[in-house]
């Protein structure tokens, strides 16, 4: 065989591997495509027990419990659609208080329920994706 055909037959060769090791990424991401779920996405598609995922939404006024162990919090987020308890043990950003927006990390319980390993509060209520926005209730104002 020429060095020219070894040339072409190994770049088609690379281009196949390339397209799929994509194909394989891509499948692999297809259900994690969204950033997080909201209450209300999670209403109309069960959540998989078990599997880490985001979840999204606004801390519900008056539902934030801090247990006696000093680092474990017991608390819901909400949407218009939907709500979801949510189970966190560790120290809570500074941000993070009810009425705020948060993501936390984790995974579902067979009871409904989330348990978060990390939570992210949403440090400006002003700026929320438009896909979003119509899901979530307007955040809670304060007069000075």
């Amino acid at each position: 065989m020429k060095p020219k055909h070894q040339r072409l037959l190994l770049g088609l060769a690379a281009l196949v591997a390339v397209g799929g090791a994509s194909g394989l990424a891509l499948s692999a991401l297809r259900d994690q495509a969204a950033f997080f779920y909201t209450p209300s996405d999670l209403a109309s598609k069960a959540p998989t027990v078990g599997k880490a995922v985001r979840l999204g939404g606004m801390v519900e006024t008056g539902s934030v419990k801090r247990l006696p162990d000093g680092v474990s919090i017991n608390f819901v987020v909400t949407d218009k659609g939907g709500r979801v308890p949510v189970r966190f043990t560790g120290v809570a950003p500074d941000l993070f208080k009810e009425g705020s927006g948060v993501v936390a990390e984790g995974k579902f319980e067979a009871d409904g329920s989330f348990t978060a390993d990390n939570l992210l509060a949403k440090h400006d209520e002003r700026y929320m994706p438009p896909e979003i926005a119509d899901k979530m209730p307007a955040p809670e104002t304060v007069t000075r």
